[in-house]
């Protein structure tokens, strides 16, 4: 499958530059001056479900009436950067806070840690997004999948015009899903479905309760300060969460490369690479390992085979994008595939299309 092309190839995605020694209220601005229309889109669209559930139009008056005040309850930088997005696109600040929230409670995703023979270690996910959130019957596809595909993009944190970490994101979030902070780490977030889940802490934060931190604002606040593996590993595991979560970890040397599944409170496990053991590679989709997957979502078996059967010896970004390609991993939720090798801060994202047949999920 690669280099990408053909028939599962959605197209490359724009670079951005936020520039972190402007005032937080204007690093978006570029970017939403062209992104604003399909950001728009999307919030609509969210809007249009909320609606569809609450007919009477509350909630979406209550997001715009209630909600924009929870923003100064969020810490710097992230509340004056909600806003500035708000300025800059004119979109109502309760609704970019619900859009940011939306990254906390509906990600599904697979994410990859491998080493090959000579040590060297790459990081790879597929970003699924959208489950529930409207099937588009016509075209096969789910709704918000597809409109969110042309709000991917590559975003370069920099200060003092040297880049301090990179992203893929969605225009208009400002946590993190998948980053890099070049020769030290690599790191992405997947969504952990449990009873004591994301909607508990967020209810908690609204009523008052603000000790947690919003998995996405972690992870941010991970690739910009965090000083090595061994830094970021910890703070992962230990920072207080909204919502439990999956984070999954590279770094740069040999045997740094773990999977950290969290609850709201603490690490429940910590899954390192082991190269003496076998283990070459860690693998995360939305499952504690210890638990089979859900029957109807069952990505983890398929990418563990497809892996296996390349072997140590074969590893690459190409082999991996392979096994990211291959169905049910790669299914009708995908919005993106990146590849990420961190001794140069090497990021790669794809726009990705599952053609019929396909799964759902």
């Amino acid at each position: 499958m690669y280099p990408p092309s053909g028939p599962t190839f959605k197209g490359n995605i724009p670079t951005y530059v936020i520039n972190l020694d402007l005032p937080a209220s204007k690093r978006w601005d570029e970017l939403m001056r062209d992104k604003k229309t399909e950001l728009k889109t999307v919030v609509q669209n969210i809007k249009d479900i909320a609606n569809t559930f609450f007919p009477s139009g509350k909630v979406v008056d209550i997001v715009d009436n209630k909600i924009a005040h929870l923003t100064a309850t969020l810490p710097y930088p992230f509340n004056e950067e909600l806003q500035g997005i708000a300025n800059s696109s004119g979109i109502p600040l309760g609704e970019i806070v619900i859009f940011n929230i939306f990254y906390e409670i509906f990600t599904v995703c697979t994410s990859i840690v491998a080493e090959d023979k000579t040590g060297k270690l790459y990081h790879a996910r597929n970003l699924d997004f959208g489950l529930f959130l409207g099937w588009d019957v016509k075209n096969n596809s789910w709704t918000l999948t597809r409109e969110l595909k042309p709000l991917v993009v590559l975003l370069d944190f920099q200060r003092n015009n040297k880049t301090v970490f990179k992203s893929t994101n969605f225009a208009g979030y400002i946590g993190m899903v998948s980053g890099v902070k070049p020769n030290l780490f690599t790191l992405t977030m997947n969504e952990r479905f449990s009873l004591d889940g994301g909607y508990v802490g967020i209810f908690e934060w609204f009523l008052g309760r603000r000790d947690g931190m919003w998995m996405g604002f972690l992870t941010r606040t991970v690739l910009e300060n965090a000083t090595s593996y061994q830094d970021a590993k910890d703070r992962l595991a230990k920072t207080r969460l909204l919502a439990p979560a999956y984070f999954i970890l590279g770094g740069k040397n040999s045997g740094e490369g773990c999977v950290i599944t969290r609850s709201r409170t603490a690490a429940l496990d910590i899954w390192d690479l082991d190269i003496k053991k076998g283990t070459w590679y860690v693998l995360e989709t939305n499952y504690d390992r210890w638990k089979p997957p859900l029957v109807l979502d069952n990505r983890r078996g398929p990418a563990m085979k497809c892996l296996n059967q390349t072997t140590q010896e074969n590893l690459s970004l190409p082999a991996i994008y392979d096994v990211l390609s291959t169905k049910p991993v790669l299914n009708k939720l995908t919005v993106c595939t990146t590849l990420m090798e961190v001794y140069s801060g090497h990021t790669e994202t794809y726009l990705r299309e599952c053609p019929d047949p396909c799964s759902p999920w």
